[in-house]
């Protein structure tokens, strides 16, 4: 997993950022990443693409990469702003504030498949990079953990949906609510079940 950095470093970079994004499927809620830097004296076991983690172990794992990474950060992109300018950019937008946050400026970028041609210093965009890179996979499991913790949270904001199940994915369950319940402020109005639904509300009305 810590290939790609052992590459680097031993090209004299000091400061290999890794960023991910998380939420690009759902219907409601933010696409969230994360960018980190990991300390290269400080390998922390078991890191992974989070998808092939419990939440448990990316739960301890996110609580280890906080304590021992050299910087960290997790930028959101609303809803609203998705549905302005499509999920593809509102992901590069988060992976770019995510890194613009970090206490350290990284001096190379890894990226899991997104190409960042607005930076100026040396980006590698890797695909499945969650699963090949170290700091890729700790960005993809932080960014994970606070993307579902926030979805719990707006669980007790919207009772009837089940977010704190699903993660406002399109499951059945939340199709379903979709339909009985209608629309939040959080739903992503462009995505077509939603964006349906809608155009039915619209049709009742008239």
């Amino acid at each position: 997993m810590y290939q790609y950095e052992t590459v680097y470093l031993d090209q004299g970079y000091q400061f290999i950022a890794g960023c991910d994004e998380v939420g690009r499927g759902p219907l409601a809620g933010p696409v969230v990443a994360a960018a980190v830097i990991l300390n290269p004296r400080d390998h922390i076991e078991g890191l992974n693409d989070s998808k092939k983690l419990s939440e448990a172990k990316r739960n301890a794992l996110a609580l280890a990469i906080k304590s021992r990474a050299l910087s960290y950060a997790v930028a959101y992109v609303t809803p609203e702003e998705i549905d302005e300018i499509n999920i593809y950019q509102a992901s590069r937008k988060a992976m770019l504030m995510a890194l613009d946050t970090l206490s350290i400026a990284p001096d190379v970028v890894l990226s899991d498949a997104m190409p960042l041609p607005s930076l100026s210093i040396r980006v590698e965009s890797i695909i499945k990079g969650d699963s090949k890179s170290a700091t890729i996979a700790a960005a993809s499991i932080l960014a994970k953990v606070e993307r579902d913790q926030y979805m719990v949270d707006m669980s007790n904001v919207y009772p009837n949906y089940g977010f704190e199940r699903h993660k406002g994915y399109p499951t059945k369950q939340h199709l379903k609510a979709l339909t009985t319940y209608g629309v939040t402020p959080i739903h992503r109005k462009t995505y077509k079940p939603v964006r349906d639904i809608l155009e039915q509300q619209m049709q009742l009305n008239l």
